[in-house]
């Protein structure tokens, strides 16, 4: 579990990063994202990089992780739970509470995302 829960701080490392480099090296080449704010699943890795091509845009973007539920299966794990993205528009402080899914799959030693939903949380 330690491992599943190192491999989600990575994400949030590269995340809060703004390189979208780092961020897309967290996703298996097979990888599926259901982003936030995507309209349809982003199945490619240039698919994926497309998504977070403009995450320097927003350098103060960061993302705050709440409940995390962990599931370890050999090399297949699952993590879902909450987190909240925050940043600045237009001078003022957002949060934006989203409910997330990782699968992950250990790769060589290294737990990718093979799979990533995330959706607004409901008001």
């Amino acid at each position: 579990m330690r491992q599943v829960a190192a491999a989600t701080d990575e994400w949030r490392a590269a995340y809060d990063s703004r390189e979208p480099k780092r961020i897309t090296a967290q996703y298996a080449a097979d990888a599926a994202l259901w982003g936030t704010n995507l309209k349809v699943v982003a199945t490619t890795p240039s698919a994926v990089a497309e998504y977070f091509k403009d995450a320097p845009d927003r350098p103060d973007a960061r993302v705050v992780f709440g409940e995390q539920n962990i599931r370890v299966y050999g090399d297949f794990a699952l993590n879902s739970g909450t987190y909240t993205f925050k940043g600045v528009r237009d001078g003022k402080p957002t949060s934006s509470p989203a409910r997330y899914s990782f699968a992950f799959r250990r790769q060589e030693g290294k737990w990718l995302i093979i799979d990533h939903h995330s959706s607004r949380q409901p008001q």
